[in-house]
């Protein structure tokens, strides 16, 4: 156990004092490297945020695209039920352009 400061010579707590500044120095070396590395962690986590809330916002996107263009077909559909022909350039139309629907989405797609 160490002695009280004031029993010790000037340079006996002049060395004390030096080893406590030194053994402080470690741990706010330490501290700083620690801070450091959760520093770049919250830049890499905001710029994985960001990827992924332009991702969401990509998926709803397509995603009211997509019901919408559901519900206009779902129209279309129900107003010329009862024409053969009109129904039949409805389906030659869809077909036409279903080719290039999956080729866009193919190209749109990220890979994993």
């Amino acid at each position: 156990m160490t002695e009280p400061i004031f029993l010790l010579s000037v340079e006996q707590a002049l060395q004390m004092t030096l080893r406590q500044l030194a053994s402080m120095e470690k741990k706010l070396a330490r501290i700083d490297r620690i801070l450091g590395q959760l520093i770049v962690q919250g830049e890499e986590t905001m710029m994985e945020l960001e990827t992924l809330t332009a991702q969401v916002s990509a998926n709803t996107d397509a995603e009211s695209s997509a019901i919408l263009l559901l519900n206009q077909l779902a129209g279309m559909i129900a107003s010329i039920k009862t024409d053969p022909a009109a129904l039949q350039a409805l389906a030659d139309k869809l077909r036409a352009s279903a080719s290039a629907l999956g080729e866009a989405i193919v190209a749109n797609t990220p890979s994993a």
